[in-house]
């Protein structure tokens, strides 16, 4: 924007000393607001909810989200909360992305196991038919 008219602009419309322009309306909005009043565009991201119903609910899907095979990956919040600047949402996303670790190595574990005892048992049975003969 022209200095001249963003000087005529301030003229006009007095911005408080605790606010901010909306880039979109350029109608003074005050800082805390998320969303410009005028126009509706988004000013500020909203601060990650860290409340126990939340957290439940994150921790609950990193240990199911392997055995689901991935397949809800774009909905998992744990990045989001992980890369946050707050120390307390920072920390649900560490818990979270060691939940997530922890249950990945679980399940490969499990399948690991399983198809070894599956393998053992079909090989077993195979004998035990061949045996006959």
């Amino acid at each position: 924007m022209d200095p001249l008219a963003a000087a005529e602009l301030k003229a006009i419309h007095p911005v408080a000393p605790d606010a901010l322009v909306c880039p979109y309306c350029h109608q003074s909005v005050l800082s805390s607001y998320y969303y410009c009043p005028n126009c509706g565009s988004r000013l500020n991201a909203a601060p990650l909810s860290t409340s126990p119903g939340t957290q439940a609910w994150i921790y609950f899907f990193s240990i199911i989200l392997p055995p689901m095979c991935y397949i809800f990956v774009t909905r998992w919040q744990g990045w989001k909360y992980y890369k946050s600047e707050d120390p307390k949402t920072k920390q649900v996303g560490t818990i979270a992305i060691a939940l997530l670790a922890i249950s990945t190595v679980v399940t490969i574990w499990l399948a690991y196991t399983w198809t070894q005892d599956a393998i053992q048992s079909s090989v077993a049975s195979i004998n035990a038919d061949m045996s006959d003969y």
